[in-house]
């Protein structure tokens, strides 16, 4: 559902939209709590899917509209953050509820989790409809010079206006899926993904630390916040150096220490220093690469918004598989899934710079022809002249 999402996340107003659709996912959630069957369970998790589909490329695209590509892996930071510190509060609440709710009002603790959190996430998405900005252009919030400069700003930054309406969601979608980068670039968000599928079984993986049920839980708020620290660090100085690939080299091969190091050893000092490795470094590195798509995709508006699309939904396809890496037999050094990882996390970094080398010769390529001043064949660089793509 993410690609319809974000097609048509272009022709209606962002924040109703996305406000309205993250509400229906709290509702959803809540509905969670109320089942009794396997059957009712795949109902909610299929009508989750749907709802929750709009959200991620959506919230990238919004961002993509509104800063330069300096400025847009750092705010990705802050955005993914959300991640770490559901993460981090995740683990404490999770711990919490299990740990004092479970049979208040003859209500186990696992339903209490889905109740807390969809309640939670109804009221955030309710206020976020009036909050959330839509699109610099049309922006109430903003007078009209202060809406001409935001577009100003853009247009100097990608060297061509974001016009909502400048080809049709036939024609956007048709330019994303002519355009082999974006084939790339949708392996690179795939196996960046898959490195990180160590987190749908990261309390098992401490857990083989010996704490205990409730221990494990409050030691992953640590390595989230470690994590969240980092991805801000990594992202701004990405920013502010103009550079990809080798914030999103040193991250990934990070990462593969942490794999290495967990797999090969059972002492618990290194294994719980390797845990914060993995995410350390996955994570900060995946919102580089988000930030990298959506800049190297820059106009037409709606190729961009599909270009995301469709890299995330393929992308995300990595947990269908990815899940599998970590099954509780392989306890406690899940050595086929530290293993498997460590060669992912080394491939999206050799893939980061592959990546870089296509990027700079289509560089060169733009800077000959606005010396010789001659129309360039291929359709997006002869849009961008004096455009250059971020390395």
């Amino acid at each position: 559902m993410q690609l319809p999402s974000n097609l048509l996340l272009t022709r209606v107003r962002p924040s109703v939209y996305l406000g309205a659709t993250m509400t229906i996912w709290g509702i959803v959630s809540c509905c969670q709590s109320a089942v009794h069957s396997f059957g009712g369970l795949i109902t909610c998790r299929f009508m989750l899917g749907i709802v929750e589909a709009p959200f991620f490329p959506g919230a990238i695209m919004m961002m993509s509209s509104w800063y330069t590509r300096g400025e847009l892996a750092y705010r990705i930071a802050w955005f993914y953050s959300g991640n770490a510190m559901a993460n981090i509060f995740g683990g404490l609440i999770g711990a919490g509820v299990l740990g004092n709710l479970s049979g208040a009002h003859g209500i186990e603790g696992w339903r209490w989790l889905f109740i807390i959190d969809g309640v939670t996430t109804i009221g955030i998405a309710l206020m976020s409809m009036l909050l959330l900005p839509n699109f610099p252009g049309s922006s109430k919030w903003l007078d009209e010079e202060e809406r001409a400069f935001a577009q100003w700003r853009l247009v100097m930054d990608a060297k061509e206006a974001d016009d909502l309406s400048s080809v049709t969601l036939r024609k956007g979608l048709k330019l994303s899926l002519k355009d082999y980068r974006m084939y790339l670039f949708l392996a690179f968000q795939h196996l960046s993904l898959l490195s990180q599928t160590f987190q749908y079984f990261f309390p098992s993986i401490v857990n083989t630390l010996g704490y205990g049920k409730i221990g494990t839980l409050l030691l992953t708020a640590p390595v989230w916040f470690t994590t969240f620290s980092v991805s801000l660090f990594a992202t701004y100085s990405s920013g502010r150096m103009g550079d990809r690939f080798v914030h999103i080299i040193i991250l990934m091969l990070s990462s593969c220490v942490g794999n290495v190091v967990a797999t090969a050893t059972t002492n618990t000092g290194a294994r719980f220093f390797a845990m914060f490795l993995m995410p350390m470094g996955a994570v900060s590195a995946h919102q580089i690469i988000l930030a990298w798509i959506a800049s190297t995709f820059p106009r037409p508006f709606v190729k961009r918004s599909a270009v995301i699309a469709i890299c995330n939904m393929f992308g995300n396809t990595a947990s269908i598989y990815g899940s599998y890496l970590y099954p509780q037999s392989a306890s406690p050094r899940y050595i086929s899934g530290g293993s498997a990882n460590s060669v992912i996390c080394f491939s999206v970094a050799l893939m980061a710079f592959g990546i870089r080398l296509m990027l700079a010769r289509q560089n060169k390529k733009l800077e000959k022809a606005g010396e010789d001043d001659i129309e360039n064949s291929d359709d997006a660089d002869e849009r961008a002249r004096g455009f250059r793509y971020a390395l």
